[in-house]
């Protein structure tokens, strides 16, 4: 099927005005929220902004990396004697982490002690501690003091982690899902130990997406399309969907799921969650799992021209898309109306006898069918305006929604109607105190 087109009338896409901010010389890969108002940008140029969401304002440009961004997180922090401090930590590819207060601009400390290069920061705010995963995992404290790391673990290293209960965390490592479990020492030093308790071999290709529902469950996601539920409290397989994209294995779900087996079409590049489905960014196309019923209930095979980078929920029945193509979709959930089910069909081998031990099994087929809602992803908004692939996004509710691309900008996209009425009670004002002024005089 081809990709969805919306035509000029785009009633339910809010997202009228934009702001286009410059300064970075390369591909923006991360975007990072810091607080309501505020968020930064890094990428290829080893360069981090911090960025006021609401008016577009450049605060501060971050210099201490020589080679590109591999990693950024927010890392918010207090040790009790002081104010809650806003930090960041960022990885690069010249073998460096470094942690930046984002009230002044200012490095607070950096790391070169690494032997390769990190690729993903996690931080583990209730235990006040930071992971870096690279060539081995590692535990730091918020004065970057490093508190223990794993022995070598493979030339490929962790590209992605996730934390779970019981002070645990779950490691991508090529094909394999490593679980570590964090402890203090008992010795009553300020020491701690990272243990090895678990390696999961259930997928068949390199892990390419994690991401965790709640307390109980978490989720992978492989290059060859498998989608895994685990229990996050036993690390056991819950669900698995080796052929997710297959509709033969799914015969209640819209045949227009079935994806070619080609791996740039199936290869699962993002995951997202809420408590009832897993939202999953594969090939062009984006799918919703729903974790109940352990099956797909809507899907779009060709959401965008090319490979979909990042999906997002909102709080609404929205979801937020963005791709290679340059585009940013919008798309809403809604439910289908259900058609009476067919009768099964009669013919030549129904009359010979055959298929008749299917016959109990597709009137049970069918009365599920006309229990179940069948849902649909509708394009309901397409925000034009990069002009090369968007790495990905964040959302900030009523002040917009912020996204960065290879084209070196990042754009703010603002509720056209907000910003309207903003623009004239500021004049509204503006006029009233002139009034006041003209009075006095």
């Amino acid at each position: 099927s081809s990709v969805q087109t919306i035509g000029e009338e785009q009633i339910q896409n809010r997202y009228t005005e934009l702001l286009v901010l410059k300064g970075h010389q390369d591909i923006v890969r991360f975007l990072v929220q810091i607080d309501d108002c505020r968020f930064a940008s890094a990428g290829d140029d080893g360069i981090i902004f911090l960025w006021n969401a609401q008016t577009g304002e450049k605060l501060y440009e971050l210099h201490g990396h020589t080679h590109k961004i591999t990693a950024i997180a927010p890392f918010s922090s207090s040790d009790g004697t002081e104010e809650k401090t806003d930090l960041i930590i960022t990885a690069s590819a010249d073998r460096t982490v470094i942690v930046w207060d984002c009230t002044s601009g200012r490095q607070v400390q950096k790391v070169s002690c690494f032997h390769s290069t990190v690729k993903c920061l996690t931080v583990l705010q209730r235990l006040n501690v930071w992971l870096s995963g690279g060539s081995d995992l590692c535990v730091w404290n918020r004065k970057l003091d490093l508190l223990c790391k794993t022995s070598h673990l493979t030339d490929a290293g962790i590209s992605a982690l996730v934390e779970l209960p019981k002070n645990c965390v779950a490691a991508a490592v090529g094909k394999e899902l490593i679980i570590f479990r964090l402890s203090a020492s008992n010795n009553g030093s300020e020491g701690w130990n990272v243990l090895e308790v678990k390696r999961l071999v259930d997928h068949q290709d390199n892990i390419s997406s994690l991401v965790s529902v709640n307390d109980l469950t978490f989720v992978t996601g492989s290059h060859i399309g498998e989608l895994i539920v685990w229990d996050a409290l036993d690390w056991t397989k819950q669900a698995s969907e080796c052929n997710f994209w297959d509709s033969s294995v799914h015969p209640d779900v819209q045949p227009e799921i079935k994806l070619s087996q080609s791996p740039n079409e199936t290869s699962v590049q993002h995951l997202t969650s809420d408590e009832e489905c897993v939202f999953a960014a594969v090939g062009k196309g984006i799918y919703v799992y729903n974790l109940q019923m352990k099956r797909v209930i809507a899907c779009q095979r060709t959401a965008h021209d090319s490979s979909v980078l990042h999906i997002e929920k909102l709080p609404n029945r929205q979801l937020i898309s963005c791709s290679e193509d340059g585009s940013v979709r919008i798309w809403e959930l809604r439910e289908k109306q259900q058609l009476p089910a067919e009768p099964v069909p009669t013919g030549f081998f129904n009359m010979w006898g055959f298929g008749r031990a299917n016959k109990q099994a597709n009137q049970a087929a069918k009365k599920m069918l006309e229990n179940t809602p069948v849902y649909f992803l509708e394009l309901v908004g397409d925000l034009i305006g990069h002009s090369s692939a968007v790495q990905m996004f964040l959302y900030f509710g009523e002040l917009g929604l912020a996204t960065c691309s290879a084209d070196h900008l990042i754009i703010l996209w603002k509720d056209g109607e907000r910003e309207s009425s903003l623009r004239s009670l500021a004049l509204f004002k503006k006029l009233a105190q002139n009034g006041d002024l003209q009075l006095k005089l």
